[in-house]
């Protein structure tokens, strides 16, 4: 199982950025997903999750400019962020806790993406 995000990039102050996060292999079923974002010299902290459900959560920083989405039939998820600040700036991680088969039946366990820059320009 692998999961992949994308989107991003750079954008100006005020401006507006999407991130997806697809999971990809033998996946039976996703649980939890979420969006964590580490900056320069900070600790990685979390930005938003999602359940299976669609049952939403934010950090008090982001709410109301960010929005968590995911679609199920397709192993994805979302990040939109609108009225982006400079302190935005960041890599932003993909986290799901994922059932995959095995061999033997399954497994659950969390999987964490690559990691993708958003740098906003004041």
């Amino acid at each position: 199982v692998q999961l992949q995000a994308s989107g991003g990039g750079l954008v100006q102050a005020g401006g507006s950025v999407g991130l997806s996060c697809s999971a990809s292999g033998s996946v039976v079923s996703i649980n939890g997903m979420a969006w964590y974002r580490q900056a320069p010299g900070k600790q990685r902290e979390l930005v938003a999750d999602i359940s299976s459900g669609g049952a939403t959560n934010y950090a008090d920083s982001v709410k109301g400019r960010f929005t968590i989405s995911r679609d199920n039939a397709k192993n994805t998820m979302y990040l939109q962020m609108n009225s982006l600040k400079p302190e935005d700036t960041a890599v932003y991680y993909c986290n799901a806790e994922i059932t995959r088969r095995t061999t033997w039946g399954t497994i659950t366990r969390p999987y964490w993406g690559q990691g993708t820059q958003v740098t906003v320009s004041s």
